[in-house]
């Protein structure tokens, strides 16, 4: 954990920006798997680490913005507990770690919730995402649980957006150490990919870095030599020659910030020409993006560049026709390319989305598209100093949408459905790599960056 003035100045900030009322964090409890007692891997609501640091299931804490009260509501370790986990510090200790001085047993929250409500206090509450968080605060505040959302506080969640999307130089030292971890994941597979192996045995490999280096993945791995699914966790599949293996993995510090990296790696280690031209404009969108990326510019305008890179490179290669910034305008290079080019991350890998996506990528002034493609793109405003974000221009050749678009005359003055059978069985190609939006203009996070030309892939693929 960081140091208790990190906490106490996150805190005091979101108080001084909220003003009233009283606000409640929520962390996560133990969630069992197949039976109470074996439990899921335990993951902390993540807003709760940013203000109050306990990485323990059990806990909430209420942040008095009048007064500037804080309470941790958390129960002592019985001695059942020391039997099977062995002695733990006391609550009051765990909270003086991160600066709050007053705990109180779990059990105290319902009353100190109810006697705030008899006052006329507002109790301001983030959305809640899992089943036994949604079922505790139903009951705290009288509400129906299919209520919750909307009851959400948006002044609480635009406060929470405003100060955790502006990274500071400890979480960055932290997302530096993610990357690191995901630079060795990924380079691992890139070495040890080879034609007869089980997709599900570089998952295996992969996994077990981010675990023995951090906590555990940063998101389930998609791994997979059916790229133009785009978000594939299936992994049963034997690597073989000619076909192109997606991989999009990053891992979870023992803090729990994340990294994000995908590449696209030739199955044989040798690209075929074909794969070679579809990837050479993939790593040119991706690089004209990382070039674009500075403070003051949407990162909408970053996408339309990179989807132009997309559609002139399709263009050339005759598969799609016409003017390219035309076709952008009209959105038919989201044939191929239906996401958005990428998204915010910090403690989540895709950072606050729970609190929701046009809350974190979007503004009151700045609204999200709804073109098809381009409103599946969760970070468009514009860009600040200490925004780290993702970077994935992708390719994918779905039949399924190619066929739809095809049958119903969508932007066929733009497409060349004819060449584009060739491709039926090509799959995708996506390059994703993490950006420090800087004073100036954008860092890479990392010790090193992934290769990423063709010519860098396949020389390391090729070399023992």
């Amino acid at each position: 954990m960081f140091s208790k003035e990190v906490y106490q100045n996150r805190r005091t900030r979101l108080a001084k920006e909220i003003k009233s009322g009283i606000l409640l964090f929520m962390g996560n409890t133990e969630v069992g798997m197949n039976y109470p007692s074996n439990t899921y891997r335990f993951r902390q609501d993540s807003s709760f680490l940013y203000f109050f640091g306990l990485d323990q299931p059990d806990l909430a804490a209420v942040i008095d913005a009048e007064t500037g009260e804080e309470i941790i509501f958390g129960n002592d370790v019985s001695l059942d507990d020391i039997i099977w986990m062995g002695p733990q510090p006391a609550m009051a200790e765990k909270a003086s770690r991160v600066g709050v001085k007053r705990v109180l047993p779990s059990d105290h929250l319902a009353e100190y919730i109810a006697v705030s409500q008899e006052k006329g206090r507002v109790i301001h509450y983030l959305p809640p995402y899992r089943a036994e968080v949604k079922i505790k605060l139903s009951r705290l505040l009288s509400i129906e649980i299919d209520n919750l959302k909307s009851g959400a506080s948006v002044e609480l969640i635009k406060g929470v957006v405003a100060l955790r999307e502006i990274k500071d130089r400890f979480e960055i030292e932290e997302m530096d150490k993610a990357a690191n971890i995901g630079y060795m994941m990924h380079y691992t597979a890139m070495k040890m990919v080879k034609t007869g192996i089980v997709e599900q045995e570089l998952v295996g490999i992969m996994e077990g870095i981010a675990i023995s280096n951090g906590t555990m993945p940063s998101f389930p791995i998609i791994l997979s030599q059916n790229g133009e699914t785009l978000h594939n966790h299936m992994h049963h599949q034997i690597i073989t020659d000619g076909r192109l293996l997606v991989i999009d993995a990053g891992a979870e510090t023992n803090m729990h910030y994340a990294s994000d990296f995908t590449r696209t790696l030739p199955c044989g280690g040798k690209f075929t020409q074909m794969q070679r031209d579809i990837y050479t404009i993939v790593s040119t969108a991706n690089n004209l993006a990382i070039d674009m990326i500075r403070p003051g510019i949407t990162y909408r305008e970053v996408h339309l560049a990179s989807a132009k890179v997309l559609a002139q490179g399709l263009i050339n290669l005759g598969l799609m026709k016409g003017d390219a910034e035309e076709a952008v305008a009209a959105g038919a290079h989201a044939l191929f390319m239906p996401h958005g080019l990428g998204h915010q991350m910090g403690l989540d890998v895709h950072d606050m989305e729970d609190l929701g996506e046009n809350y974190v990528g979007y503004s009151d002034t700045f609204v999200r598209s709804t073109q098809f493609g381009l409103r599946s793109l969760r970070m468009g405003k514009e860009l600040q100093a200490g925004h780290v974000i993702t970077v994935e221009p992708g390719c994918y050749f779905i039949p399924a949408l190619i066929e739809k678009w095809r049958s119903e005359g969508v932007n066929s003055q733009f497409i060349n459905f004819q060449k584009l059978e060739q491709y039926y069985t090509f799959g995708g190609i996506r390059l994703e790599d993490d950006a420090l939006v800087t004073e100036s203009g954008c860092r890479l996070l990392g010790s090193k960056r992934l290769p990423v030309t063709a010519d860098d892939v396949e020389r390391e693929m090729l070399e023992n």
